[in-house]
């Protein structure tokens, strides 16, 4: 287990984007005091695109302030909620976060089940139209996390992390293949011991069906 802290909490709510007609919730913006986490988010948090986003496998967006400082060197300056995230950690990072892994904080526990994908509505909050094939090749896509108990976070709050104890894939291994069809067949049968999304659990067992 290792400690890190919460350094954000963030919150949105429905809002245009400049030149872009879909209202989105993904203008995030930090808050002060206990946020209260449910089973399908954080309270009062708007999400719009829910084909794409929230859900109980992707309640909750985890950003680490490991790779927030890498994004400084390219340029970018970082500030909670600039990728949409719910939460900022320090003490993790994409390259060594695992599916399964946990994140205890405050009176809640998450755990994660998939990587962030860039859309085109995160293309339109960063102002690039390349952002989507920037933010692949960067690879430090940060964590979704369902809810394994509820409760209220606080920034400022202890994070402990609990490595998960099987099969180690991390966020950073399933971007990498999210631009090709070629998946290694062992990958995915790694991937399915994990407690990853239902959506990419589904997508790999039935590859693998279809193959066998």
């Amino acid at each position: 287990m290792s400690n890190g802290e919460l350094i954000a909490v963030c919150v949105g709510k429905a809002e245009h984007l400049p030149n872009f007609r879909p209202l989105t919730g993904i203008n995030k913006r930090p808050v002060a005091g206990p946020v209260m986490i449910g089973a399908m988010g954080i309270e009062n948090d708007a999400i719009l695109d829910r084909k794409h986003h929230g859900g109980r496998d992707q309640a909750i967006y985890v950003y680490f302030q490991d790779d927030y400082d890498w994004w400084t060197t390219q340029g970018i300056t970082p500030a909670p909620g600039l990728f949409g995230e719910n939460l900022v950690i320090s003490g993790a990072a994409s390259a060594s976060t695992a599916i399964g892994d946990r994140f205890s904080i405050g009176d809640a526990v998450l755990e994660v089940t998939y990587h962030r994908t860039p859309c085109m509505t995160f293309s339109a909050k960063m102002g690039d139209k390349f952002w989507v094939k920037r933010f692949h090749k960067a690879n430090r896509p940060g964590a979704y996390c369902r809810v394994l108990q509820p409760g209220a976070v606080t920034a400022g709050d202890a994070v402990a992390v609990t490595p998960y104890p099987g099969e180690r894939i991390t966020v950073s291994d399933l971007m990498a293949f999210d631009v090709t069809k070629d998946i290694p067949l062992d990958f995915m049968r790694r991937a399915l011991t994990t407690p990853i999304r239902e959506k990419t659990r589904f997508k790999y067992e039935t590859r693998l069906a279809d193959l066998f």
